[in-house]
């Protein structure tokens, strides 16, 4: 014959179960919060310095596929500096997605004026890869803000 559970045993378990889960939540959010803060430093530290190639690399797969970036749009990007990175803290729209608003200086290397626009990015979390990716694209050097 089959000795039943002590329920108090159950429920001591399932108590012990909820409180690892709720502990290791915020832990788990404050690595995602470190990605984040990471992957938006490191993107804002190559587009200043003005590796396009690379910045790439911070756009979605499945955008990159949709919108690849064409010669002349590398060209344009060839033709400016950028000078200027200043960018406002993320607001989160749920757990999965942030937005960002930063303003871009550039100059073109060619003519010397300078000017600013506005880039507003989307950023996603990719919950295998545990990155966060840029889902609106590039900047768009060719807007007049």
């Amino acid at each position: 014959m089959r000795a039943r559970p002590d329920p108090r045993r159950l429920s001591t378990l399932v108590l012990v179960v909820l409180l690892l889960v709720a502990a290791v939540q915020p832990a788990l959010a404050k690595s995602r919060e470190k990605i984040l803060t990471e992957t938006l430093r490191t993107y804002a530290a190559t587009i200043r310095w003005g590796s396009i190639e690379q910045a790439e690399s911070f756009v979605d797969p499945a955008y990159r596929a949709e919108h690849p970036l064409t010669q002349l749009e590398l060209d344009r990007y060839k033709q400016v500096r950028f000078t200027n990175y200043n960018d406002t803290a993320p607001v989160p729209v749920n757990d999965n997605e942030v937005r960002q608003t930063v303003e871009i200086g550039i100059v073109n290397i060619h003519t010397q004026e300078a000017r600013s626009i506005i880039d507003r990015q989307v950023w996603k979390y990719d919950k295998k890869a545990k990155v966060w990716l840029l889902s609106s694209g590039l900047p768009d050097i060719t807007r007049h803000d």
